[in-house]
């Protein structure tokens, strides 16, 4: 399966349309179905609910672009704070590409963003060259991971065990939020506190965090449902952990009365998961590569083995 993912291949060189009536706008709640049952066509894989988290990560950073009485396209251009911003969620429906439509959203979402020193995307291979020419430079890249299945992931952890060397499993609500926050905050390219909140907080799916006896955090995961071109499936996103022994106790853990298709998007940076994901039974299914323009954040991804979402990074 060829995904076009989270920048539809043809948008950002299409010739501008000097006759086009084109609006954009803020995303509001009631476009939300639309633009989430875009992304399952796309092959997109969204979770649900995950387009009403990026709305609340920045209200500004979502347009839907709209030609006379209907929409036809959006982008998501979040900044996450001063210093860091990230490029998603950006698609047009088929019958309107190669008009310049694409051309007039991706230029909205820069100009919000143009005062941020770091923006990153996730880009298909075949759309390098295209990023390239608005200065943003491939970083690494990134692998889905999928699993099938319909019983246990294979792994040595039992699946009722409540603590490991000294680390207790919190699941939902009982998780110190906190101490997931300052977790993150030191292993992803920039903190992002609202986002991280909201995706933790979820109703949909299922969280899980080691923490030791003195409340600190030494890994978090969470698996959602998600939309599948068709049918349903799961996302497993984000996944951190101290090291491989934790992640996979989590992935065993998180695939516990989940059966069926499931996804995790693994960043290249981190050289220990694809030795993980082939033991546990996940076969590769695409790539994608993540692209920055400015400063590549300076931090290391060898605790990140999933990423919350390709859309915002």
């Amino acid at each position: 399966m060829k995904l076009g993912l989270f920048l539809s291949p043809q948008l950002i060189h299409d010739a501008p349309n000097s006759s086009s009536a084109l609006k954009i706008r803020p995303l509001r709640p009631a476009d939300i179905a639309v633009v989430t049952q875009w992304a399952r066509l796309e092959g997109f894989a969204p979770g649900t609910g995950d387009v009403d988290i990026y709305r609340h990560t920045d209200r500004q950073g979502l347009w839907v672009g709209w030609l006379r009485d209907r929409p036809i396209g959006c982008i998501a251009g979040v900044k996450y704070n001063p210093a860091y911003g990230f490029i998603g969620m950006f698609l047009v429906i088929p019958e309107e590409r190669g008009r310049g439509y694409g051309v007039q959203l991706w230029q909205k979402a820069l100009n919000h963003l143009a005062d941020v020193p770091c923006i990153g995307l996730e880009a298909a291979p075949d759309r390098i060259d295209d990023y390239s020419k608005w200065n943003f430079s491939v970083s690494s890249p990134t692998t889905r991971w999928q699993w099938i299945g319909h019983e246990s992931v294979p792994s040595d952890f039992l699946t009722d065990q409540k603590e490991y060397n000294g680390l207790k499993l919190f699941e939902g609500r009982h998780i110190p939020s906190s101490s997931v926050q300052a977790y993150d905050a030191l292993r992803e390219p920039s903190p992002r506190p609202h986002f991280i909140a909201d995706w933790l907080r979820h109703s949909d799916g299922t969280v899980m965090a080691l923490i030791d006896g003195k409340g600190l955090c030494h890994g978090f995961g969470r698996i959602r449902p998600c939309l599948l071109k068709e049918g349903h499936g799961w996302r497993i996103g984000p996944l951190l952990a101290d090291d491989t022994f934790l992640a996979e106790l989590l992935i065993t853990r998180l695939l516990t009365h989940h059966p069926g298709v499931v996804l995790l998007d693994a960043p290249g940076r981190n050289p220990l998961a694809k030795e993980l994901f082939e033991k546990l039974g996940f076969l590769k299914l695409s790539t994608t590569y993540r692209m920055y323009r400015g400063e590549q954040p300076p931090i290391s991804m060898h605790d990140v083995f999933g990423l919350a979402c390709l859309e915002l990074g």
